[in-house]
């Protein structure tokens, strides 16, 4: 029976949420609705996004090389909904990233839409929401991808546990969306919560609250529960989807090795508190090597903002000890939200494992310098990459550039760089000259190319925000980190091109810079930018194109919007 013929059976089936047995030819088949519901996370009554009716929604799990096939239905009933595979390089399927106004139209309520992609990589990556600001309502998960049977990895562990960590706002996605596309400008502000796995505990006495709304007994936001026993050893895959919060993350009394960043395999080092931005994911082995006789904490802290969100809470569970036992201790409070030292120093601790080196291409063909600003442009507050600030057009790229729509989309190629010599990161900048565009880099199919992520001050004095960028399509290898201006001139010299980690997600800190090297091998037109979400929502991102030409046929699937809605569907 052919390939083509086991999908169309797998297809015609009603599946839950779980996939198809272990080894079925290779294909994990999920079915999935999503839809809004009433959910309690933290103990507050709200509108969530969830998957088969959870959130976060089901970890999928596959091996190297498999199929994975997702059968969504948008049962949002007033909303358009997309899912990024986040992490997932999407080689000769670029149709399937689930970046609405990229890839694909966006799919309508009530249509099923179906992702199909070959994870060719291990390790932990992530899925979300990729379309408005739906993500922070509760539409996302994790991607577990093992190793092919018979191969290990060359780090030992008892049980391999995934937790996601995300930020938790009251407010409903399409208000903060029109406070921050409205005059005045209304900014989201901090999360009310941060929730560990989905779980989190708001002070259900906070003055002002209406009858009902909260319920701190509510058992849908007990706390987490990560049950260990007793002398062994977990890989535990943390994951972030905050919408706005870098974290810090420890469990009590313990430490932690990191032993992989974004599905590479990082020469192992200790860290008590590991700090984790939106889009990054860490696999760390922790030993159940404490007291037995107690329950300890886990921690997730806001770093980076002055903010007056309070610390997740989760249960670090010691076997027998009751679950729900509270551990006898006050919760660490975890590092100050300003220290930047600590930060910094582990990116640069990060180092691929020896014996997993990828070596990258020791000089590029490209530099693009981007400034990250924040502006106002007729009035509006945004953000900017060399003073552009970034528009999805109606009609997605890679449908646009493979049939040669290009009155759809501005075709003035967006700057390389910006005025370094005269430009003053420090201060308050003028941006007087700052525009909106919807122009994208276009890329020389295998060239190799450094991105220069320079942060700036933002329009509030003494202020400089830390950005977590994240690209798709491609992993990078992140080449170095400074603190002030980058020097193009001697900068370059300090790079790492013996064992630098290659990773989708990087920071750059505030007043500093990150480098960044990928090669532009992977046909399609893929997004690059900020991954806190308002920030992207105001324009700060990018769009690459390379090797369109070589693509055969998109499906029509992915049509249905702008330019496309006469497209005719079979």
């Amino acid at each position: 029976m052919g390939r083509e013929l086991i999908m169309a059976l797998f297809l015609s089936l009603s599946l839950l949420s779980v996939p198809f047995a272990a080894e079925a030819a290779g294909i994990r088949h999920y079915k999935w609705e999503v839809k809004y519901e009433y959910k309690s996370q933290d103990c507050y009554k709200k509108l969530a996004i969830t998957i088969n009716g959870r959130t976060p929604g089901p970890t999928i799990e596959a091996r190297v090389n498999d199929t994975v096939v997702v059968e969504l239905k948008n049962s949002l009933l007033t909303e358009n909904v997309a899912i990024h595979w986040h992490g997932i390089r999407q080689k000769g399927t670029p149709w399937f990233d689930g970046t609405a106004g990229v890839t694909q139209c966006p799919i309508v309520p009530g249509d099923t839409f179906v992702y199909k992609f070959v994870v060719d990589r291990p390790g932990t990556y992530l899925y979300h929401a990729h379309y408005g600001l739906q993500r922070e309502a509760g539409l996302n998960g994790m991607i577990r991808v093992l190793l092919p049977p018979g191969e290990s990895e060359p780090y030992t562990y008892d049980r391999d546990r995934s937790i996601l960590l995300t930020d938790w706002y009251h407010q409903s996605t399409y208000e903060q969306a029109t406070g921050l596309s409205s005059l005045p400008f209304v900014w989201v502000g901090e999360p009310q919560s941060l929730l560990i796995h989905g779980k989190g505990k708001f002070d259900c006495s906070t003055p002002g609250l209406k009858s009902g709304l909260c319920n701190a007994t509510n058992p849908e936001c007990s706390p987490y529960v990560i049950t260990v026993v007793p002398g062994k050893t977990y890989r535990l895959r943390i994951g972030s989807l905050t919408s706005l919060a870098a974290l810090s993350f420890e469990i009590e009394g313990h430490t932690m090795t990191v032993v992989e960043a974004d599905g590479h395999n990082v020469e192992p080092f200790v860290v008590k508190n590991l700090f984790i931005y939106s889009g990054e994911t860490y696999s760390v082995l922790i030993k159940a090597d404490q007291a037995p006789t107690r329950n300890y904490w886990a921690v997730s802290k806001v770093v980076s903002r002055n903010s007056t969100t309070p610390n997740g809470l989760a249960i670090f569970n010691y076997y027998p000890n009751h679950p729900r036992r509270s551990p006898p201790t006050v919760p660490p409070v975890g590092p100050a939200w300003n220290d930047v030292a600590p930060r910094l120093a582990q990116g640069e601790a990060m180092k691929a494992r020896q014996g997993y080196i990828l070596p990258p291409p020791q000089t590029s063909d490209r530099v693009i310098v981007m400034l990250n600003t924040q502006n106002r442009i007729n009035g509006y507050t945004r953000w900017s990459v060399n003073n552009v600030s970034y528009n999805l057009p109606d009609t997605p790229y890679l449908i646009a550039v493979k049939d040669r729509l290009n009155h759809v989309f501005d075709q003035t190629p967006p700057p390389d760089g910006y005025d370094s010599q005269n430009y003053d990161i420090f201060s308050i900048a003028n941006n007087t000259n700052a525009t909106t565009s919807s122009s994208i880099y276009k890329l020389q199919f295998n060239s190799t190319v450094d991105i220069i992520l320079q942060n700036a001050n933002t329009m509030n004095a003494n202020n400089s925000e830390t950005h977590p960028w994240h690209l798709h399509g491609h992993d990078f290898w992140v080449m170095g980190y400074g603190q002030g201006k980058f020097d193009i001139n001697s900068d370059p010299k300090n790079y790492n091109l013996v064992n630098p980690i290659m990773k989708n997600t990087v920071s750059v800190q505030p007043y500093g810079w990150t480098a960044l090297r990928f090669v532009a091998d992977n046909p399609g037109v893929w997004a690059f930018h900020c991954h806190i979400e308002a920030h992207f929502y105001l324009g700060m991102g990018v769009v690459f194109e390379e090797g369109v030409e070589m693509l055969g046929r998109y499906p029509t699937s992915i049509t249905g919007c702008g330019d496309t809605k006469g497209y005719r569907r079979p």
